[in-house]
């Protein structure tokens, strides 16, 4: 098994990045910034890089590849490159069997509330005036993932985190669900990095998901 992981310096793709080599996966490991790549190398001697703008990658730059993880994350201004990526990725594999596309998707587009209630997570974010710098990001990822829903002829999953999405280890117990957002009984809806990865290669070594996203939280 081999895996090729975008945006690999960042805190949900270096968190991949270490669960797989755990799991004995082979990993390639993308970013632009050679020195936290030669880092992360230096941390998993066996992974391999690759130095590329995540925009600029080919068809032969994942040769051998069985799973491409998109954990890109970029900066408000940007926010549209996750749809940019996502179609690139879609459009380089339409109708193949493999790679299989995963995609780190945002919590914006998970459902709150219930009955007449119920309504994206997002609505609440651009209703709080202090997410007004970032906001564009979860407005984004909704974007991605409806694009997503519409592609039938290529093998990809996505998966969404709770509302706070910080680095740590992986949760004692690990909260699974759809479209709903989790909460834990202590009222936290919260996932960690480790929690996303260890569901991220759980998905890729045993795959329950296809064309579908799911969510997980820090039970």
């Amino acid at each position: 098994m081999k895996i090729f992981v975008i945006g690999a310096t960042g805190m949900a793709g270096s968190a991949i990045v270490k669960e797989a080599i755990a799991k004995n996966i082979d990993v390639v490991a993308n970013g632009r910034n050679v020195d936290k790549l030669q880092a992360l190398q230096n941390e998993h001697a066996a992974i391999e890089i690759v130095v590329k703008d995540a925009l600029a990658l080919t068809k032969a730059d994942f040769k051998g590849v069985d799973v491409i993880v998109d954990a890109f994350a970029t900066v408000p201004e940007k926010a549209y490159l996750h749809v940019d990526l996502a179609t690139k990725l879609i459009a380089m594999f339409r109708a193949e069997t493999a790679p299989r596309l995963a995609f780190i998707l945002g919590a914006g587009s998970l459902i709150v509330g219930e009955g007449k209630n119920q309504h994206l997570a997002v609505k609440d974010i651009e209703a709080d005036a202090s997410t007004l710098a970032w906001r564009v990001i979860p407005q984004n990822q909704l974007k991605e993932l409806n694009f997503l829903r519409d592609v039938d002829n290529v093998d990809w999953f996505g998966i969404s985190p709770s509302l706070n999405f910080v680095p740590g280890e992986v949760a004692t117990t690990i909260l699974y669900g759809t479209d709903q957002l989790l909460v834990n009984t202590k009222g936290d809806a919260t996932t960690t990095a480790g929690t996303m990865a260890v569901a991220m290669v759980s998905e890729i070594l045993s795959p329950q998901h296809h064309q579908a996203r799911f969510t997980v939280a820090n039970g």
